[in-house]
């Protein structure tokens, strides 16, 4: 018999989320299979059996969170048998030998205390395995998730995989029918959620933020973009050009790349830049460690790297941790502007809008339609003043219009 524990996954980690079971009770798993997916403080993790047999005596469901060390299943070998006492609270008793293990379709045991991990089918679709938020796509959408390949972990259906999968046909309706009012719905929050609403308030709370938008003039960038896209080496992002702008920036403004440590501010020699990444359930910031020895395209393929490890799920809590300094990009969801919380412990972070194109009056007083974006700085003003933050600002804007310099 071996227990099935709540893992630690990284040094700060007390307590983990079970957000589903990969397997059934009563399947045979093998040592090292993912049976399940945990969410930590940090990321969504992969849960590997811890030795080969018959999973079984599931104490917690999707949703649940338990301490680090918990049991939360069990391993049974041929010939064992669930002990009478397992989910009863007291030590589990030895394992009877000579019994089976309980198959997935056998009858749920009687006692109330333990629940259930592994619900009976109530619709189509349930047995499928597939992410919270896909199964809401595809219900919205009338998409059969039978139909779908899954590209996550062990096949498990992920909202990409949904993009061109057919919608069942709608039932025609001979007469028109008034919608009627939706019914208030209470939902609960996931762990990451959580997290991200403790760490936000804690920021918005206890940093005096400030703010400092400066309009960039994207034209340069944009003949440059055109320029790498004709060789073998390919496109070069208008992201990868502010992460760059961002390192150069720090090196010439050191003041920024820092921290406030109540009696002082640690100014950090090396620059890790924070990258934030939407996932399905929340916001992640995976981190370009010592990205000022990277080269522009080096920067890019390991923020696209990371940003693809996030959203599968399978960033390392080192690959989410350490960084000095952050940025936030919208500038795929159509938005002039917005101001993004500071990223404790760092000082500083930085917004990036929408490119787009705008009526300007040039030097010469004539008009003309330029490729423009606004980025806006958050800044804490208990380590930098309004003027470093306004001078950080422009030295960044100096750098993004004149992307030459950033190429090495």
């Amino acid at each position: 018999m071996t227990e099935v524990i709540m893992p630690k996954m990284g040094d700060g980690m007390e307590e983990g989320t079970l957000v589903d079971w990969l397997v059934q009770d009563g399947d045979k798993v093998k040592s090292g299979q993912v049976i399940g997916n945990i969410q930590t403080d940090k990321a969504t993790l992969e849960l590997e059996a811890p030795g080969s047999g018959f999973i079984t005596g599931f104490l917690i469901k999707g949703g649940d969170t338990v301490p680090v060390g918990v049991p939360i299943a069990l391993l049974l070998k041929d010939g064992e048998a669930k002990p009478t006492t397992w989910g009863s609270g007291g030590a589990p008793a030895a394992p009877t030998a000579g019994a089976a293990p309980q198959a997935a379709d056998a009858a749920p045991e009687a006692a109330v205390t333990t629940p259930s991990a592994v619900a009976a089918p109530t619709a189509s679709g349930d047995r499928v395995k597939a992410s919270p938020l896909a199964r809401k796509i595809a219900a919205a959408k009338g998409i059969s998730l039978e139909s779908v390949a899954g590209t996550g972990p062990n096949g498990r259906i992920k909202a990409a995989d949904l993009e061109n999968a057919p919608a069942a046909s709608a039932p025609k309706q001979s007469v028109a029918t008034v919608a009627a009012a939706a019914e208030d719905k209470k939902i609960p929050l996931n762990r990451l959620r959580q997290i991200i609403a403790e760490r936000t308030s804690h920021s918005k709370s206890t940093v005096p933020h400030f703010y400092v938008t400066v309009e960039v003039d994207l034209e340069k960038i944009s003949d440059l973009r055109d320029m790498f896209a004709e060789e073998e080496s390919g496109k070069i992002s208008i992201n990868d050009f502010v992460v760059k702008a961002s390192i150069k920036a720090l090196q010439d403004m050191p003041q920024v790349n820092a921290t406030y440590q109540g009696d002082s501010v640690l100014q950090y020699g090396s620059i890790h830049i924070g990258v934030a990444a939407a996932v399905d359930d929340g916001l992640l910031v995976p981190v370009i460690k010592d990205a000022q020895g990277m080269t522009i395209r080096q920067l890019g393929a390991k923020a696209k790297e990371l940003v693809v490890k996030a959203r599968e799920g399978k960033l390392h809590p080192d690959e989410m941790s350490g960084s000095t300094f952050s940025i936030s990009n919208m500038g795929m969801l159509n938005v002039d502007n917005f101001g993004a919380i500071i990223n404790e412990p760092n000082c500083a972070i930085i917004a990036i809008s929408s490119a787009k194109k705008v009526v300007v009056v040039n030097e010469d007083d004539e008009v003309e339609i330029r490729n423009r974006m606004n980025i806006t700085g958050s800044f804490d003003h208990r380590v930098l003043d309004g003027a470093v933050g306004a001078k950080f600002m422009n030295v960044l804007r100096d750098y993004l219009q004149n992307p030459t310099r950033l190429i090495d």
